[in-house]
């Protein structure tokens, strides 16, 4: 037995998972005290269900609550960069590219020491630990409680960015927070560096979260361990959250076409998840989001950390519906949360892309009376306007002109009840407004290597079986149960630029969490 939830800015969804069974589901509105949202959704699907708390083995939320601090610049802390690079990129210094607004509130302590690898793991410059211990003293004369360090080529060896927190705590004390690029990011520094920076000044919200989360399950009566989904649609534990939220970034999302695949049994599907202001496109390659292959912009920073590759569409069922001249424009504005409040059909005054689904008789909510003097032609116009801005998501994220099918989920799934061109069938699930719950349930444990080998040294087979191996290892760590880990992506990418036959290639394989294997 399992509970998933998914905290978003507008609702919080629940969902009570036996096996492959969903046994009961619910919405009810987000609170700003997180915990109370969490309790009111458990209670409802454990009352529905008549299940009490103490057969729940497991609970796995998903949350946008760091995604939202970070863009809206709150709560955030300030940040002592310390980089172990020199003479290495010495004209970029840390934060070079970040927005002023951001500085304002994290502030400019940067550190540049001498260290790092070549690419292969060789020795580039040995590091100079006591400008290491200088750095840590002049973080800690500024009253700085969160540390980002980055070393140079530090995915391939981490053994520098390790030493340098001994000597941070060391000189700091073991309360301050360090943050250790290697574990968050890829190969490229600047990005690198910059997803480790975002991640220090989240790191005491990080801390207050889980606690919120560990309080409303302590409330409830539930013993089972929790765990957070993260952006690639599996599983960290809590402990790995406080240290780490900025891995849960986009994870709603993620948590949605996981769901997708889960109810409509596709591995390899277009997903529009479409909510009250926004539609979420993506694709499924083996059940998981596509990643994005780009550097991800986030509020302005670029960082290089493993992202979904989603198109976010101004379009929902609270979205506006408005005539302009002879024609009809839908969103990007939305009534949002107030949708029961502000819809035609709920008694507001307000036309949405809701009201039109209900006038156009595909969809049954509300009082369609209260549509009833909307005209048969602007009806027809918003309709079409409707899946013609679907249609339009749906072309820019396919990758070729093949059929595939699209799966809709999310509350505002029902806006769609036409063919849309470029895709061979729409299939809406059962459970498909709590999809991004149920795709919180559901989520595995992963494990990843993104590393530069010599083809030429190993050999390919030799290189890929120690990936492979090192990324399997990682995934045990983290609570996967051996017997189900299965490889899910391996990229390949040779650096001409490079001797050797030097090749950067990474390996994500995942696992079933090892109690699922107890269940009865």
């Amino acid at each position: 037995m399992r509970i998933g939830v998914d905290v978003g800015g507008t609702n919080t969804d629940a969902v009570l998972m036996r096996g492959d069974k969903v046994l009961a589901s619910c919405k009810k509105p987000t609170t700003s005290n997180v915990s109370d949202g969490i309790v009111a959704a458990i209670e409802t699907v454990l009352g529905t269900s008549s299940v009490p708390a103490s057969d729940v083995r497991a609970v796995m939320i998903g949350t946008t609550h760091f995604t939202n601090a970070f863009v809206e610049r709150r709560n955030l802390l300030d940040v002592g960069v310390l980089r172990v690079a020199l003479p290495a990129a010495r004209g970029i210094p840390p934060l070079i590219d970040w927005p002023e607004a951001f500085l304002a509130e994290i502030g400019s302590h940067c550190e540049m020491v001498t260290g790092g690898y070549h690419f292969d793991g060789r020795l580039n410059a040995a590091m100079d630990e006591r400008a290491v211990a200088a750095a840590a003293r002049t973080f800690q004369d500024k009253g700085i409680r969160s540390v980002a360090v980055t070393g140079l080529f530090s995915p391939v060896n981490p053994s520098m960015e390790e030493r340098a927190a001994e000597i941070l705590r060391q000189e700091m004390g073991d309360d301050v927070a360090i943050t250790l690029s290697h574990e968050i990011g890829r190969i490229g520094l600047l990005e690198r560096e910059n997803a480790t920076v975002m991640n220090a000044c989240l790191v005491d919200m990080s801390r207050q979260v889980v606690a919120s989360f560990r309080h409303a399950l302590k409330t409830l009566g539930i013993t089972a361990p929790f765990y957070i989904s993260q952006n690639d649609g599996t599983l960290m534990d809590s402990g790995m959250v406080e240290r780490y939220p900025v891995l849960t970034f986009a994870s709603g999302p993620t948590n949605s076409m996981r769901g997708a695949a889960y109810l409509s049994g596709l591995q390899e599907a277009l997903v529009a998840d479409i909510g009250g202001t926004t539609t979420d496109i993506g694709m499924l390659c083996k059940g998981f989001p596509r990643e994005s292959s780009v550097t991800v912009d986030i509020g302005g920073v670029r960082t290089n950390f493993r992202m979904p590759d989603i198109l976010a569409l101004g379009l929902g069922g609270g979205s506006l519906v408005r005539e302009q001249g002879s024609g009809i424009t839908i969103g990007p504005r939305s009534v949002g949360y107030q949708l029961t409040q502000k819809a035609l059909v709920f008694g507001g005054d307000t036309l949405t892309a809701s009201d039109i689904a209900v006038a156009a008789g595909y969809a049954d909510f509300g009082d369609a009376t209260r549509v009833r003097h909307l005209s048969a032609d602007l009806i027809e116009q918003s309709v079409v306007e409707i899946h013609r801005k679907i249609a339009e998501g749906i072309d820019r994220m396919k990758v070729s002109a093949e059929l595939v099918p699209l799966v809709l989920v999310g509350g505002g799934s029902v806006l769609v009840d036409r063919d849309i061109p470029g895709v061979s069938e729409v299939v809406t699930p059962n459970h498909a407004g709590v999809a991004n719950a149920i795709g919180a349930s559901i989520a595995q444990v992963s494990g990843e290597i993104d590393r530069v080998f010599s083809y030429e040294e190993l050999g390919r087979e030799a290189a890929l079986a120690t990936a492979t191996e090192e990324a399997v290892k990682r995934a045990r760590h983290g609570g996967a149960d051996p017997e189900t880990i299965k490889v899910i992506d391996i990229e390949e990418l040779p650096l001409a630029y490079v001797p050797g036959g030097a090749v950067r290639l990474r390996v994500k394989v995942a696992g079933a969490l090892a109690f699922d294997q107890e269940q009865p």
